[in-house]
């Protein structure tokens, strides 16, 4: 019997819905036609497109589908079907004031959002101040009360048992080779250190926690708006970085 040769590496692959600010996010229509896209152009030999899916825009509130997508991939693969090879988690977010396409090599544990998301959740903690400590602390103990307080918020981070908002989780996937080729097809294209701190980098930063502990990768890709970069040159876009992981040795 001869030798069946190298697993397949599976991508699945993230979207978002529209969220405040944005009336047509070009991730989810992107994600929404990949499939019939790469039936008709072929994948890149060595790659398998394992899901495609689209979330809200949303941080706490969509955890339970984006964790089932995550355990599937790892069920898939821990039973040694087709999917046994690698895995990418490969998520697809937009930054309405860009121009190019970023690849984010990092995600940091921090959840400061700057409105609430699309399900209403800001993540944040109120804490209590006394205007005057020193004055209070001598004069007021008995006579404490609710006036003497002001509001502050305190910034918080994604998972808590992680440590501090400073704490950062970097991909395994060589950011700055991928592209360079990229760059060298065309296209307009740099990596980035900063996802944001809104729901980009929160599900970055949980695909990211997840990815290390599964021993699979995780890469998150930032994409303009259709009107800075239209959607026939972005889906060619994502045709090329499919190529481009799959020329990747991803043991």
């Amino acid at each position: 019997m001869g030798s069946e040769g190298p697993s397949p590496v599976t991508v699945h692959v993230t979207g978002f819905k529209r969220f405040y600010g944005v009336a047509e996010n070009p991730t989810e229509k992107i994600v929404r036609n990949l499939q019939s896209f790469v039936e008709k152009r072929g994948m890149p030999k060595g790659l398998m497109l394992g899901s495609c899916t689209i979330l809200e825009a949303a941080g706490q509130g969509a955890l339970g589908p984006l964790y089932e997508l995550f355990e599937s991939s790892v069920v898939n693969r821990e039973c040694g079907s087709l999917n046994q090879g690698q895995v990418i988690l490969l998520h697809f977010g937009v930054n309405s004031g860009s121009h190019r396409f970023a690849l984010e090599n990092q995600a940091v544990n921090e959840a400061t959002f700057r409105c609430p998301d699309e399900l209403g959740w800001k993540p944040q903690v109120a804490i209590f101040v006394p205007l005057f400590p020193f004055i209070i602390s001598l004069y007021l103990c008995d006579s404490f009360t609710f006036n003497h307080f002001f509001f502050t918020f305190q910034r918080v981070p994604i998972m808590s048992s992680d440590g501090s908002i400073l704490q950062s989780r970097q991909t395994t996937l060589p950011v700055k080779e991928i592209s360079k080729s990229l760059q060298q097809m065309g296209y307009d294209v740099a990596p980035s250190d900063d996802a944001g701190r809104f729901v980009c980098n929160y599900v970055y930063y949980h695909s990211l926690r997840f990815a290390e502990k599964h021993g699979i990768r995780s890469l998150f890709v930032h994409f303009p708006l259709f009107s800075a970069i239209d959607e026939e040159v972005q889906m060619l876009f994502v045709a090329s970085l499919l190529e481009v992981l799959a020329s990747l040795n991803l043991l």
